[in-house]
Parts: structure tokens; sequence; C-alpha cells
């Protein structure tokens, strides 16, 4: 069966520090969102969310597109970028008007969102999102739509994302000398928890933890809305390096034992276990590991005891992270756990134990189109960017520019852009 039409494209750019990838994806006719095509590639000139090298970030930000490009059968000239770094911080802006017990109109709402968007203060920070999560009528929370209704003071959430300014600045520069324009920046808590939580979870409360290749994100969803979030400098790569130095082996096999052979959980039939540092046809490739035997191969047990180690350092930052939001107790819920970290076997139940509350996986939802490979929680970040931009959110900033301000090239500065693509590549 073949697709039916498609009437909008959109293209989204997550830049991790382990990994950047892009992924495009078709509206159709019918409403239904479709993977059209993605790729990835390793990361270059990234480190913990910020951009370190321009030149090697613009490069692989260029190569990861045109791989989705590629697969989807079509090009694309702006996207919607995903940022992990960059001193995220969330803030839950209220604000009041007088209606005096009459009927609420549109320009009560918009004299509403107006006086939001007047109260923000971003204290010289840049925001990347200012958005009304839902409204209040004489203190009710819970009101979608207000129109019709009759109230003495209408009053709004807005939810307000802030950033760093010189390293959101960073990103869009390289987007944009990868020859795309940046539709927006949007921090990957707001494209994860799009993509793996339920309304319902995001009404009642739940702990996003999205383990990335250096920074774990660490969100609070309640009432609809991300009211708290907290990055902590730590993640999957950190994991790997330990067991990198701890047997004096390579990242690169390091990476291998991790993903092949490691775990959250012990067991102990582990101490009995030997796995082999190198892969098949690797056997003289990388130095002989640190207690390794005569075949170069570390009980499974010292592995996963390096693991878990690591794991305990990053469950003692979420728990503080989460105790400092205001999830403790019985005002605590679920923890969902996402990003490529989520992937180590055992995870889940780790966490569980660790920080006391149930833990599930989150992965992306069941799309059209999307490979058994990007189905994982390494793409939820990526996926959630689609779905996003295709939701059309509301950003009370809308009176002028509607997005994080981007340059947008004409005229001669269009011309100028194609002769610095063509001198690039020809």
């Amino acid at each position: 069966m073949g697709l039916p039409r498609i009437t909008k494209v959109f293209g989204a750019v997550n830049i991790g520090s382990f990994r950047i990838s892009a992924m495009i994806m078709g509206l159709s006719e019918t409403g239904e969102m479709i993977v059209l095509g993605s790729g990835n590639r390793q990361s270059q000139g990234i480190k913990r969310g910020y951009v370190t090298d321009m030149a090697a970030a613009t490069y692989a930000i260029r190569d990861a597109v045109e791989r989705a490009e590629k697969n989807a059968g079509t090009s694309i000239s702006s996207v919607w970028v995903g940022c992990s770094g960059a001193g995220l911080a969330s803030r839950v802006a209220k604000v009041e008007i007088d209606i005096g017990g009459r009927r609420i109109e549109e320009d009560d709402i918009e004299h509403l969102l107006v006086a939001a968007r007047d109260s923000i203060q971003p204290d010289g920070r840049m925001v990347l999102h200012a958005q009304p999560a839902h409204y209040t009528l004489d203190g009710a929370h819970g009101v979608a739509n207000p129109r019709g209704l009759h109230a003495e003071r209408l009053g709004v959430d807005i939810h307000v994302m802030l950033a760093d300014g010189a390293p959101i600045r960073n990103l869009i520069e390289a987007v944009q000398n990868a020859h795309l324009d940046v539709e927006a920046v949007v921090a990957a808590p707001i494209a994860a928890g799009h993509a793996c939580l339920s309304p319902e979870e995001r009404e009642l409360g739940t702990a996003l933890v999205e383990i990335g290749g250096e920074v774990t994100n660490v969100s609070l969803y309640a009432g609809g809305m991300l009211l708290g979030l907290t990055a902590v400098p730590f993640g999957s790569s950190d994991i790997t390096d330990a067991i990198a130095s701890t047997f004096g082996i390579r990242r690169f096999q390091a990476q291998r034992l991790k993903s092949r052979y490691g775990s959250a959980v012990a067991s102990p039939s582990d101490y009995k276990e030997m796995v082999p540092v190198n892969g098949p046809g690797e056997e003289s490739t990388g130095p002989i590991a640190r207690g390794a035997d005569d075949k170069n191969r570390i009980a499974r047990a010292e592995l996963i005891s390096i693991i878990t180690g690591q794991l305990s350092r990053l469950t003692d930052e979420v728990g503080r992270a989460l105790k400092a939001m205001g999830f403790s107790g019985a005002k605590g819920g679920q923890v969902v756990v996402t990003g490529g970290g989520a992937e180590l076997a055992g995870i889940a139940d780790f966490l569980q134990s660790a920080l006391g509350r149930p833990v599930r996986i989150g992965k992306p939802p069941a799309l059209r189109g999307l490979g058994e490979a990007n189905a994982s929680p390494s793409f939820v970040t990526l996926t959630g960017l689609c779905l996003y931009a295709a939701d059309d959110p509301v950003d009370i900033r809308a009176v002028g520019a509607r997005h994080t301000p981007t340059t947008r090239y004409s005229g001669i500065g269009l011309a100028g852009r194609v002769f610095r693509a063509m001198r690039e590549y020809f």
C-alpha cells in the first residue's frame, strides 16, 4: 500500500554529544504523521550540549541531514533543533486579569496573553518557549479553552523555557552554516516529553529522566506542563570512559563491552562468565585489558560493578534534583527514563530500586515509517521534535517573530549563502 499524499513536511535535527541525528516527517492529507527518512552520525564539535568546534559541528549536522534527505527522497530547507545543554531552565509565570463576571471573549484572551508576554523577565537570558499551559477561572485550574465562559478573573499559567544566549546562538549558527534555516530551538525535555509521555502522565505528575551521552536532563511534568528542569553533567559516555579507564582499553572497546555485555543489575553467574574485550576478527586490535586472561577476556562481574558504581553516582544526582523540585514523598509519582542511556539492560529496575518509584522506559510512539532502529529511547527527542512542530505550538510572543529569532537570507544574503555552499562543496 502506497503512502497517502503528504501535505506538509517537517525536518528536525537533534544535536547531542554522542550522536547528531536528523529526521524528516510528513503530515498526510488524512492527518497522519509519517516518518519519511532519518539519518545519524557520530557527533563532532559538541561537548555536553555546547558547540566547541563550529566547523566540525556544521559538517556533522550537514552529513546527518543529507543522510535523512537521501532516505526520505526529498530535501528540506529548515529544521527544528533540539538542545540539551546551554543552561536550560524552566519557569512558570502566572498572570490574571479582571473580567467582572461577564462572558469571556476572544479579545479578553488576547489581552491576557499580551499581559503575560509583558510579564516575562528573562534576566538577560534567551527565551526559547513561552507557552500557555492552561487557563484559570477565579483560581480554578485546568481550563483548556475559556471562551464563552463567565468569570470574575481570568488567569493563565505560562511555561517559560530559558537558556544561555551565546550557546544557543552557536547552535543556530552551526545549523545555518549547514545551509539550513532554523524554525526554532526546542529544549530536549520538551520534545522528549511530547514523544514518550501520555497526556495523563503529564497531567498527574511524572518525572522524565533523559540520559544522553554527556548530559542527563531531569524534568518534572504536572498539570499538563513542564514545571521544573535540572541538567546533570553526567551521561552514558561517562560510564564508557570509566570502563575504558579501569581496564586500560580504548573507548570503542569499552562502548562495545557496555552495549553487548553490560547491565545495571548483577547476577551470581556474572562471576563465572568471561567476556571478550575485542569483537570477532579484532583479536589483535587495541591493548590487552588490565586484569584480563590470556585470551583478553574479563569477568563480566567486574564490568557490571563499574557500571553500577557509575549509575549510583547518577541516581544520587537525579534523586537530589527531584527532591529539589518537590518530587518526593506523597507528591512523587512515576519516573520515565529515556535517551540513549535507557538502552542499558536493567536500567529501569536499577532506577526503581534507587529512587523508590515505579520506573518505565520511554520510547517513541508507533509511527508509520519509523524503523526498528529508530523506535528506541535514543530517538525519543528526535521524534518528539517533529511531532512538536506538527502540533504548531502556540507562543505568546507570536505578536512578532513566532519562534526563536534566526537570520533568514534573501537577496544579496541568499546569493552569498549559495556562493559559500558552492565554494565549500565544489
